[in-house]
C-alpha cells in the first residue's frame, strides 16, 4: 500500500486533466477486472466475485486533485491563474509549481514593498502570479498557454506511521480501491475512479447514471483538525482512530443503517463529528431514483496542501472496513 500511495501521489492530475492518474490506475487493475473509460474520463470497473451480489454496489474514489489553471500572461512574461478546487491563499505564496515540464514559483508583491496594513493580511489571490523565468509574453507563450494546469510541488516522506505528500485527497481512496480490485473478492461489485470531484462532483454523476447502483460506497480523505490549539470539540476526526464515517455533510444525509453497520463492524473507525464539506456522495446518492450511500474518509491534516498528512494505519483500516461493507451489502447481510 505504501509504494502504491507513493506512486499515485507523484502523479499530477488537476481536475479535468487526470490522464496520467487514469493511465497508471489502468496499468494496475488491468487483468484483475473488467473496465472501460467513459466520455468524461472516468474509469468504470466490474470486479467478479466468488458469489453473485443481491445488490449492485458501486465503490468510488476520485482521481483529481486541486491545483491551478493558467488564465493569461502579462506583457513581462508572468502567468496569471485561477484556483481549481478549494485552495487557501496561505498555501500558495512562494510555492514551487509545475506546468507540464515547466517549473515556476508563485509570487506577488515583495514583503519589503508592502505597507504596514498589507503585511497583516493575506494577499488576494488575483494579486499573485507565477514566475517561470520568462522575460516577455512572447517567450512565456512558447512554454505555456492559457488553459494549462499547474500543480503545487510536494515531496513524499514518512513520519513514523504517517505519510506526508500532495494529493492525498483522494489518491488514498484510489489506492484502497486499486487494492480491492486486484485481490479476490467475495462478491461482485462495481468501482469507479472519477474525474472532476474538486470542481463540483461532476464525474461521479455520470458514473452513477451509467452503473445505476443500488448502493454506493465513497472512499475519501477528509479534514482532520486534531492539531495544536484546536479545542477538542472542533477536531472533527483524529489521525490514528480509523476512517471517519459520516452521518451528514453539506451535500449528503447518509444512509443510517449503513452508518450504524460501519460503526458496529468491530473495525477501528470513528464518526465524523461535523456537518461540513462534501464529497462524491452528493452526486451518487441522487442518481436516478436514489442510491443508498456511505462515505468512509481517511483523516488528513493540512488537506488540499502539498504537505498533507495521513496515518497508514487509518488507510489500512479503511480498506478492511470497505471490504466488510461491500461484502455485507452485496450479500444482503447489511440491509
Amino acid at each position: 500500500m505504501l509504494d502504491l500511495l507513493r506512486e499515485l501521489t507523484a502523479l499530477d492530475g488537476v481536475s479535468g486533466d487526470e490522464g496520467a492518474v487514469r493511465d497508471y490506475i489502468i496499468s494496475k487493475i488491468s487483468g484483475h477486472c473488467e473496465y472501460e473509460t467513459d466520455p468524461l474520463g472516468n474509469i468504470i470497473a466490474f470486479k467478479k466475485g466468488r458469489n453473485r451480489s443481491v445488490k449492485k454496489l458501486l465503490a468510488d474514489a476520485h482521481m483529481d486533485e486541486v491545483g491551478l489553471i493558467i488564465t493569461s500572461v502579462t506583457a513581462d512574461g508572468f502567468l496569471k491563474f485561477a484556483a481549481v478546487g478549494g485552495i487557501d491563499t496561505s498555501v500558495l505564496m512562494f510555492r514551487q509549481v509545475k506546468i507540464g515540464g515547466v517549473n515556476g514559483v508563485i509570487s506577488g508583491k515583495p514583503v519589503h514593498l508592502m505597507s504596514g496594513d498589507e503585511k497583516k493580511k493575506l494577499p488576494k489571490p488575483d494579486s499573485l502570479y507565477i514566475d517561470i523565468g520568462a522575460a516577455s509574453r512572447e517567450q512565456a507563450l512558447t512554454l505555456v498557454k492559457p488553459g494549462d494546469r499547474a500543480v503545487i510541488r510536494g515531496g513524499f516522506s514518512l513520519m513514523g506511521s504517517r505519510v506526508t505528500a500532495k494529493a492525498l485527497d483522494d489518491r488514498i481512496g484510489c489506492a484502497v480501491l486499486i487494492s480491492l480490485l486486484t485481490k479476490e473478492s467475495e462478491y461482485d461489485f462495481y468501482a469507479s475512479f472519477t474525474v472532476q470531484e474538486e470542481v463540483g462532483l461532476r464525474g461521479a454523476k455520470a458514473a452513477a447514471f451509467r452503473v445505476a447502483p443500488d448502493a454506493a460506497l465513497v472512499l475519501e480523505a477528509t479534514t482532520a483538525a486534531d492539531t495544536a490549539g484546536v479545542p477538542e470539540q472542533g477536531m472533527v476526526c483524529r489521525l490514528g482512530q480509523g476512517p471517519a464515517v459520516s452521518f451528514m455533510d453539506r451535500a449528503t444525509v447518509y444512509d443510517r443503517a449503513y452508518y450504524e453497520a460501519a460503526l458496529k463492524s468491530g473495525i477501528k473507525c470513528q464518526p465524523k463529528t461535523a456537518v461540513a464539506g462534501g464529497n462524491n456522495s452528493g452526486s451518487l446518492h441522487l442518481s436516478r431514483g436514489g442510491v443508498r450511500t456511505l462515505a468512509l474518509s481517511v483523516p488528513c491534516r493540512y488537506i488540499h496542501s502539498p504537505s498533507s498528512v495521513a496515518d497508514m494505519k487509518d488507510i489500512e483500516s479503511t480498506e478492511r472496513l470497505a471490504e466488510y461493507m461491500i461484502n455485507g451489502i452485496c450479500s444482503g447481510r447489511i440491509e
